[in-house]
């Protein structure tokens, strides 16, 4: 008689635990993915709030731990951000991610009544992305000045900015004026002397004499 041993299949507990909240938030999960050990979850951006109450709330899940809220910016997208949330649930020992899409128009709703502590993760992410976040108690900038010009953090964002600060001696108080480079931008090659060169280098005609 042939005895064939059947090895169990081993599933994958995130993989589990995506499926259990796919199925119990319904249309409000797109989709879900595990990699590099991490659950990633993308929602619509307008059921958040019910996402972020459920993995809170839920026994099987227990994210009672928020750990943060940042931003991404794809210029080339239809939504141009992804405003990524990360979880942590100590009871599974075990992190979460969850992404939506948003632009710099419709806002995404506040999970501060759900996370207090998101209030100035949400700010943050308001003043580097321009993300807007609709219900925010205080949202407003937190990491430039009030005066600043733009959202640093956007992939279109100049690399010198469109105004520089300085202290002013004469009027004895900081002034803001248009960006002034010191000097044009010099083109760099980035060749190494060692792998040999198209041209000369400063020094080496010495060598050949």
């Amino acid at each position: 008689m042939d005895e064939t041993v059947v090895e169990p299949i081993a599933i994958d507990p995130l993989v589990t635990l995506g499926e259990h909240v796919a199925a119990s938030l319904g249309d409000a999960v797109l989709g879900f993915e595990v990699a590099y050990g991490d659950l990633t979850v993308t929602v619509a951006r307008d059921s958040i709030v019910n996402v972020a109450t459920f993995l809170r709330d839920d026994p099987k899940c227990r994210f009672i731990s928020f750990v943060d809220v940042c931003g991404a910016d794809y210029p080339a997208r239809e939504f141009r951000f992804e405003v990524v949330y990360h979880f942590l649930s100590p009871h599974l020992n075990q992190r979460i991610r969850v992404k939506l899409e948003a632009d710099d128009v419709t806002p995404v709703p506040s999970i501060c009544d759900v996370f207090p502590g998101a209030n100035w993760f949400e700010r943050e992410t308001y003043d580097l992305y321009g993300v807007l976040f609709s219900g925010h108690p205080d949202l407003r900038r937190i990491l430039t000045d009030y005066g600043f010009d733009g959202h640093p953090l956007r992939k279109d964002f100049p690399l010198t900015g469109f105004v520089e600060v300085r202290y002013d001696e004469e009027r004895k108080r900081v002034v803001y004026e248009p960006v002034t480079l010191a000097q044009e931008f010099r083109t760099f090659d980035y060749l190494s002397p060692w792998e040999g060169t198209d041209y000369v280098l400063p020094g080496d005609e010495k060598a050949k004499n």
